[in-house]
């Protein structure tokens, strides 16, 4: 089974990446990446496909 999930950083309090961790420490892993272009104001971008 796949997953794709996009991951957003824009600061250290404003960012998704504990979605991402909580699939990982689920069992997810992480099949690819690949970064995406910003959304302005700094922030970034990554389209991150999974695999369990």
């Amino acid at each position: 089974m796949q997953k794709a999930i996009l991951v957003s950083y824009l600061t250290d309090k404003k960012n998704n990446l504990e979605e991402l961790n909580d699939l990982l420490s689920q069992g997810w892993k992480v099949v690819s990446q690949s970064s995406m272009g910003g959304g302005g104001m700094n922030t970034v971008h990554s389209l991150v496909i999974l695999e369990k």
